[in-house]
């Protein structure tokens, strides 16, 4: 996995191009919601620091630190009637990503644990499987949506202030030493960070603790928030 940096140069121009035809017209909504032309546009700033440069659309936001809620986002929802827990609202969470401990034999990033802490001062609920899409090198202009392939049942999931919720995100693994390749015979794509979205909640710009996204063909399989932290 470490062959990352190595290719980084002669993947990066395969990031701009892919992403320039993709997503040319995506421009950022500041609300976390999707974009008009099915992009996504981060509530919260990016984590770690494998990333340090600005933006984020369709999903893209800076890269400085661990991702915390946009400034101007309401710390949580409302309660709902009855007083059940309401969704956590867009721009309450904080997200992380790490490496999975568990992840397909190769030489890329194979699977990442994204970890989400309600940092508003309400019990709130998160359901369902995230979208994703790279941000390449944090420019809304150079976004990718990603392929989802959810996995597993979705059921609410409430986080108490203070407490995490947790989704997984397995790619196709590139294979090989130095540039490595793809079995499908496309090439290799390095993303600085990637962007989740949770239904209902926001998105979110990540970077991993240790590293940068290199996945095969632009797809992603996807667990559903869950209240047990994957490995």
């Amino acid at each position: 996995m470490r062959y990352v940096n190595g290719m980084r140069g002669a993947v990066v121009a395969v990031v701009v191009t892919s992403a320039a035809l993709a997503m040319a017209g995506c421009q950022p909504d500041g609300g976390g919601a999707d974009a008009a032309d099915g992009g996504i546009t981060p509530s919260g700033a990016a984590s770690s620091a494998a990333s340090s440069t600005p933006g984020a659309s369709k999903p893209g936001s800076s890269a400085s630190g661990s991702s915390s809620p946009a400034a101007s986002a309401p710390a949580s929802s409302a309660p709902a009637p009855g007083g059940s827990a309401a969704t956590c609202s867009a721009g309450s969470l904080k997200a992380t990503a790490r490496q999975a401990a568990v992840r397909p034999a190769g030489t890329g990033t194979g699977a990442a644990v994204v970890e989400f802490t309600n940092m508003s001062g309400r019990t709130c609920v998160l359901t369902g499987h995230p979208a994703v899409a790279g941000a390449g090198n944090g420019s809304p202009e150079m976004n990718v949506p990603l392929t989802v392939k959810p996995t597993g049942a979705a059921a609410p999931v409430k986080v108490a202030p203070g407490g995490k919720a947790w989704v997984k995100l397995t790619f196709v693994q590139v294979q090989g030493e130095a540039d490595g390749y793809c079995v499908s015979g496309s090439a290799p794509v390095v993303y600085p960070t990637m962007v989740v979205r949770l239904p209902g909640s926001g998105a979110y710009q990540v970077a991993l603790d240790d590293g940068q996204f290199a996945e095969c063909d632009d797809t992603v399989t996807v667990t559903a928030v869950s209240a047990v932290r994957p490995s």
